[in-house]
């Protein structure tokens, strides 16, 4: 019926010319707009059109979607300068927090971080560049080139069909202090013409897509700890309704810094623990904040059939998406876990889920005493409690600290390895249990499970909520919702 409505198809059409995009995402975007029109009337069998054509739109939307598969991973952690040993890291529970190196920590409560280690940014990038480069941007370009040297897709996509999507919540804080510095001891004159462009945040996803020729859309993702899951989600969303064949996403920080630190210190958020054992722990009744880290990750993500056609090794499959807002407040999450808990119902409906799948969570886990709190809840809200309790849930943080922007890639990269090997990494120094947070959070050693569901989940400052769905891919797929096709 809709269909043969003159103005509707006019839409449509219109769409595809003017945005160059499939068929389906213009009779998406024509829907969403005929049912606003309609629920703004008076007139209550045009308020009930609404809610049919929104209906109508959902379902049809869900089963026709561009499936989107990771193709390529890359890792600078704290845990490990390349994928392999990232993974290795996390899944044998190698703590990479130590004091901190990178600035004389006299007169600071927090001592400790989880910084990079024997990084060496000349192997990515020329020396002029380096010099014209933020560490958080350098990290990124590394992070990146593995991720598509893994890949193979370098010459295999067109560059106006390729794209970036980076996060980062703070950016080239470094190289703001450096510079605020000569400012106050020098004058102005001494400030460096590269200030601003070494500073923003954008600068990462803008030198990806420079290194690596992708002239689709390039843009950051900048939703404090949520960034690096927005910025992958966003990025499947790109692929999904045709604006690219393949996106270079992920996130990087490299906020190890006086100010940041001093900052997160005194908003009480910070772990002031001196020993690394004992300074970041998600879920335990002695957690008191989080250790904060650095580090960039990286994912090549692919349309499947393009990925297909051209022998591309699959990881597995970014399912679901789903992003939220608390509305709530600036930085604490809201009292009822209401945001965090529909980022992850939106993500699961999206991937099919069911009461039989096996779930891994990857959890925000900060180890600040509200989050894990809250987080808990959230779960209990979205997969209900019984499931709740037989879902393997950890927090990786309890082993890279928090990288904040770039907490989410490294965790969808624990995620798809998870899938991938069976393997559950745990949640690290998790000694007195909270009576409040009380599910199944892998106590310091990894398990073997046969998992069909992975769910990465960031809660961000500004009540920023992101969760990420990853299953296996084993073959086609008939039907999307139930997830039919898959392991």
């Amino acid at each position: 019926m809709m269909l043969e409505d003159d103005d509707f198809t006019d839409s449509v059409n219109n769409i595809i010319t003017t945005q160059q995009v499939n068929a389906e995402y213009a009779v998406g975007v024509t829907a969403d707009n005929f049912a606003n029109m309609f629920s703004a009337m008076d007139d209550e069998y045009m308020r009930g059109r609404a809610a049919d054509v929104k209906d109508n739109r959902e379902e049809k939307d869900m089963s026709e979607w561009r499936r989107v598969v990771v193709t390529g991973l890359g890792a600078v952690t704290p845990v490990g300068n390349n994928v392999s040993e990232t993974w290795n890291s996390l899944k044998n529970g190698k703590n990479g927090i130590a004091p901190i190196t990178f600035f004389d920590t006299e007169g600071f409560k927090a001592k400790l971080a989880a910084e990079v280690k024997g990084f060496e940014p000349k192997e990515y990038l020329e020396v002029n560049e380096i010099l014209r480069t933020d560490r958080y941007a350098q990290l990124a370009v590394a992070a990146a080139a593995q991720a598509v040297e893994d890949s193979g897709i370098e010459g295999k996509v067109e560059p106006e069909k390729f794209g970036v999507m980076f996060g980062t919540g703070i950016g080239g804080i470094g190289t703001f202090e450096v510079e605020h510095t000569k400012l106050l001891e020098k004058g102005p004159r001494r400030v460096s013409s590269l200030f601003i462009p070494m500073m923003i945040g954008n600068m990462a996803a803008g030198m990806i897509a420079i290194k690596h020729d992708c002239r689709g859309s390039a843009m950051p993702a900048v939703t404090a700890c949520a960034s690096g899951s927005n910025a992958i989600g966003e990025a499947v969303r790109m692929i999904r309704h045709g604006y690219a064949e393949a996106v270079i996403a992920g996130g990087a920080e490299a906020s190890i810094t006086k100010s940041a630190v001093a900052g997160f210190v005194n908003m009480q958020a910070l772990s002031t623990s001196e020993n690394p054992d004992e300074a970041s722990l998600p879920f335990d009744k002695r957690r008191g904040g989080f250790v904060i880290g650095e580090g960039a990750v990286s994912l090549v993500l692919e349309e499947y059939e393009h990925a297909k056609a051209r022998g591309a090794r699959i990881y597995g499959e970014v399912c679901g998406y789903g992003s939220t807002c608390d509305a709530y407040h600036i930085t604490a999450p809201h009292p009822q876990a209401r945001g965090g808990a529909q980022a992850m119902k939106d993500a699961m409906r999206e991937a099919g889920y069911s009461d039989e799948d096996k779930v891994y969570i990857n959890a925000h886990g900060t180890g600040t005493h509200m989050n894990d709190l809250i987080e808990t809840m959230a779960i209990k809200n979205a997969l209900g409690e019984e499931n709740a309790r037989k879902a393997y849930i950890s927090s990786t943080k309890s082993m890279t600290g928090h990288m904040l922007g770039a907490a989410g890639a490294i965790e969808a990269l624990a995620c798809i390895m998870a899938l991938d090997e069976g393997i559950i990494p745990p949640t690290i120094n998790l000694r007195e249990a909270d009576e409040e947070c009380d599910l199944n959070y892998v106590p310091d050693k990894a398990v073997k499970a046969d998992i069909t569901l992975a769910l990465s989940n960031s809660l961000g400052f500004g009540g920023h909520n992101a969760c990420l769905a990853f299953r296996k891919v084993v073959g086609g797929r008939e039907n999307f919702m139930q997830g039919d096709n898959y392991e």
